[in-house]
């Protein structure tokens, strides 16, 4: 029978302070536009600059701190250390990856629908969610709205807020065989109940047609909705004449909290992989206050969108994102040709994404050996056929990360007769040439619209984040390299 590691007091205090923090990071995050607007105000208020793709880079230098957004959905953050030029960057890169989105809804490029007295929202599913969570659900919307403000294109983030949207649960009494036999069509049962025509009358009026006017054309979004979407542009004053497109995604309005008897979970959307952007977000910051005047490499952090999708994007983990800004950094540091290839072969990433946790009901599904619980530290991830990018070396290297840090390490292997996911650790490896480890925290209801996890195991994260930015040079060192 698995006993649990001893807890502290002091450890699960720390653990409330370090939720209450993160469900900050997760309500203020319903999109990976978002999420990424709140990584650069935390950077910016610590001391960071922000660059550009399309400027010159003259200014990046030792001891330097800088980031630089693509899409305004991925963001790479990066420390140069106060001796990385001492071998012109040879030293390498000690890379945090982590992606900035969730599986969820979209709105359709062309979204009116309606049915039975009712105006309906037309969606695309994004990434392999659990789309029965949805049903039942408040909904609001959020993302990226452009705009055409007399003649001049612009963009901005909008958030709706409020619940506007519903899939509603079809009646037990309706279905066949009770629960068990209902089931559902993407395409024709996920359609959100936006409002009643009735209602959408009274409130906005259609304006009557003119004499010899002809019929306007069918109407790509409710405009309804688009009034909304709209007034939630700020103090623009725009209206749906000034819309020109938008990537709107869905959301459940139930915010993120601590729960549990003893508060020891989180329960959230977004979990996956949001909390792994939070803890390294929290690493990346730690750095910014730490004194670097001796290090050598340049910490970087990573986050891209796309990953539940395949990252086959401009902006994804598959993208030349990740190549283009490292080898922008080691041109800043020397005329070499090859700079970046040295620089590779000293590099790191540490790919942070959910893990699945042991399901009480489920226990069955885990292979025995591997079952990863809450409060016992994150979890590493083998996989032989490569779905994960974790080698002896790389496991070796992390687990003196985390003694250095009192962090325990848990591993997960999958059953051979069960799938195996992946995410961006073997992309990133295979795309850029280096060394990777996937690790993260456990974590049930994974791509549901509620996920849940541990309120320790993310202390343990922060801490182990941490370690590895501030002792992977050191460690690794002792390893011969070919």
């Amino acid at each position: 029978m698995h006993r649990p590691m001893a807890l502290t007091a002091d450890l699960r205090k720390t653990s409330q302070k370090i939720a209450a923090e993160c469900c900050q990071f997760l309500n203020a995050s319903p999109t990976p536009f978002h999420a990424v607007e709140t990584c650069k105000k935390q950077l910016l208020s610590n001391g960071f600059t922000q660059l550009k793709e399309t400027e010159k880079w003259d200014n990046v230098a030792d001891n330097g701190k800088y980031f630089v957004t693509r899409n305004q959905s991925s963001i790479i953050a990066f420390i140069v250390g106060g001796k990385f030029s001492k071998n012109q960057g040879r030293a390498g890169y000690k890379v945090i990856g982590a992606h900035t989105d969730s599986p969820c809804f979209l709105l359709k490029p062309k979204s009116a629908d309606k049915g039975q007295g009712y105006k309906q929202v037309g969606v695309q599913t994004y990434g392999g969610g659990l789309w029965h969570t949805w049903f039942d659900r408040d909904i609001s919307l959020a993302g990226r709205v452009l705009y055409n403000d007399a003649g001049t294109l612009g963009s901005c983030l909008v958030d709706l807020k409020k619940p506007i949207m519903r899939i509603p649960n079809l009646a037990i009494h309706l279905t066949e065989r009770g629960t068990d036999g209902f089931k559902y069509n993407k395409e024709t049962h996920l359609k959100p109940m936006l409002c009643s025509e009735i209602m959408s009358t009274l409130m906005s009026p259609e304006e009557p047609k003119k004499d010899g006017e002809k019929d306007k054309p069918k109407e790509k979004h409710h405009g309804d909705l688009l009034r909304a979407i709209a007034a939630a542009c700020g103090d623009r004053k725009l209206t749906p004449a000034n819309l020109t497109d938008f990537e709107l995604y869905l959301y459940d309005t139930q915010p993120a909290c601590v729960g549990g008897l003893y508060d020891e979970f989180i329960f959230s959307a977004r979990i996956d992989n949001l909390i792994s952007c939070y803890s390294g977000l929290v690493a990346i910051n730690e750095m910014a206050k730490a004194d670097v005047a001796d290090d050598e490499m340049t910490s970087v952090l990573a986050f891209y969108d796309h990953e539940e999708v395949g990252s086959n994007s401009a902006v994804g983990a598959a993208s030349k994102f990740t190549n283009d800004i490292l080898r922008r950094i080691s041109s800043c540091f020397s005329s070499s040709n090859v700079a970046q290839e040295e620089a590779i072969v000293n590099s790191f990433v540490l790919s942070v994404d959910g893990v699945h946790g042991v399901h009480p009901n489920y226990p069955e599904k885990h292979q025995a050996q591997h079952r990863p619980l809450f409060h016992e530290g994150p979890a590493m991830k083998f996989n032989a056929n490569q779905r994960y990018a974790t080698t002896s070396v790389g496991s070796a290297v992390i687990r003196r990360c985390a003694e250095l840090a009192e962090v325990p390490v848990q591993e997960i292997c999958v059953a051979n007769d069960s799938p195996c996911g992946s995410t961006i650790g073997p992309i990133t490896s295979t795309l850029t040439g280096i060394e990777a480890l996937d690790i993260g925290v456990p974590m049930l209801s994974m791509h549901s619209v509620r996920e849940q996890c541990g309120t320790v195991d993310l202390v343990y994260m922060n801490n182990l984040l941490v370690s590895y930015l501030k002792n992977y040079q050191k460690v690794r060192s002792t390893i011969p390299r070919e």
